[in-house]
């Protein structure tokens, strides 16, 4: 018996149909439930473990998205079919059931399932079989609607976002117009104007500036959040990648905040913060507790401070540089060869407060400093219980006063 009309009409539009490649195992659930993990802060590859990929895979999709989730985390309306009800229609189809068959068993309309059989189908050959992994597939790639960036489409308001991120813009007789003024906010980056960025003009500068150079031009605008995301988001093509390179930040994704929220205070836990100090310490009535500081000096130079809270007696801290300090070029993530890293105040509390008899070494409370990461280890070796301010808070300590006991210091000099 021959096929009918009808049926060949769909094998010829099947067979016209573009592939665009082998379907991914990964549906729009698991993205989202990816997305989500990194919301609440998780890194790449455990977010992917919870949506149940790789971690080779959700690193891709993080760089790819620039930080940013590329879909919507809203659930899917109704309306639409799920993977579930397909999984069901696949069943029922391969059980030799009519499209109104399965509309009952599943509750929808027969032209529902009409319309998912015909065009959510097979399309590698001209047979029509129906996999619900396929139909998932085809049905996600077709509600995509990718949109055409603006800066892809407008050469002279790309050329002027460039130009002014790049920081090259330039008088009609060659000479470079300065860029705004970059206020110092801090000493953790460096000097500022020694960098790409110092001279550069912020996404939001760009977008404020366009209504002034092109006022009664409306298609001279656009967003920062859009030049933002011309970026980070890659695929787009609108701006170069390693312009990246001159935003004040100098990163090339974007973190979410949960995730900037948990970092650089890994090794405070609730156990050790300064409520759980015994009380005993808050009265001085006891001897053998201490507070300790960290004094910067210029150079980077350092000195630590010992303080006992009934009697005021202090221990200076030596903080020595260590070896390979200034010769060469620093290691990445390597030690801290100031002399006030993590070891080396390590060692520097151990040499001083293990000179003391037991009674006197009951307990130590510190900032949230970096320079005490290694408190573990600290307590391992003098049996000194460690506890650290609250993080909202970093002089929630009772202060200590200026000493009026004897004064024992460890070092031959002070911070220079």
């Amino acid at each position: 018996m021959g096929v009918g009309k009808r049926q060949q009409r769909i094998r010829a539009m099947r067979g016209q149909m573009w592939s665009p490649g082998r379907p991914s195992t990964a549906r729009r659930v698991d993205r989202v439930r990816f997305w989500e993990a990194i919301a609440r802060g998780l890194s790449s590859e455990d977010a992917a473990v919870r949506a149940g990929v790789s971690p080779a895979v959700g690193s891709r999709w993080f760089r790819q998205g620039g930080g940013m989730p590329p879909i919507s985390l809203a659930p899917v309306s109704g309306r639409y079919l799920s993977f579930a009800e397909r999984e069901d229609i696949a069943i029922r189809r391969a059980q030799q059931l009519g499209v109104r068959a399965i509309a009952r068993r599943i509750g929808r309309s027969p032209s529902t399932i009409s319309r998912e059989l015909r065009r959510n189908a097979s399309t590698r050959s001209h047979s029509v079989p129906y996999r619900a992994t396929t139909a998932q597939w085809h049905a996600e790639r077709r509600a995509s609607r990718p949109k055409v960036s603006k800066l892809a489409t407008d050469a002279a308001l790309q050329d002027y976002v460039q130009d002014r991120l790049a920081g090259t813009i330039a008088r009609p007789d060659g000479e470079l117009v300065p860029g705004p003024a970059v206020r110092f906010i801090g000493r953790r980056h460096g000097r500022r104007a020694d960098r790409r960025w110092a001279r550069s003009w912020s996404p939001e500068q760009i977008a404020n500036r366009l209504r002034v150079d092109f006022p009664h031009d409306e298609s001279m605008r656009i967003s920062h959040e859009a030049i933002y995301q011309a970026l980070y988001v890659q695929g787009r093509g609108a701006l170069r990648r390693e312009l990246t390179a001159c935003l004040r930040t100098g990163r090339a994704l974007r973190v979410p905040r949960a995730r900037t929220r948990g970092r650089g205070k890994q090794f405070v836990t609730p156990e050790i913060l300064i409520s759980q100090r015994p009380a005993e310490a808050d009265d001085r009535a006891v001897p053998g507790h201490w507070e300790g500081d960290l004094i910067l000096g210029l150079h980077s130079s350092a000195i630590g401070t010992l303080v006992e809270r009934t009697t005021r007696f202090t221990l200076l801290l030596y903080l020595p540089r260590m070896e390979g300090h200034g010769d060469g070029v620093r290691v990445k993530n390597g030690p801290a060869l100031a002399g006030h890293g993590a070891q080396a105040v390590r060692d520097a509390i151990a040499t001083s407060i293990t000179t003391l008899p037991d009674q006197l070494r009951r307990s130590l409370t510190w900032d949230q400093g970096a320079e005490l990461a290694q408190h573990a280890q600290l307590r391992i070796d003098t049996g000194l219980q460690v506890y650290f301010c609250d993080p909202t808070a970093p002089g929630s300590a009772p202060p200590t006063r200026t000493p009026t006991a004897c004064c024992a210091s460890t070092s031959p000099r002070a911070p220079t």
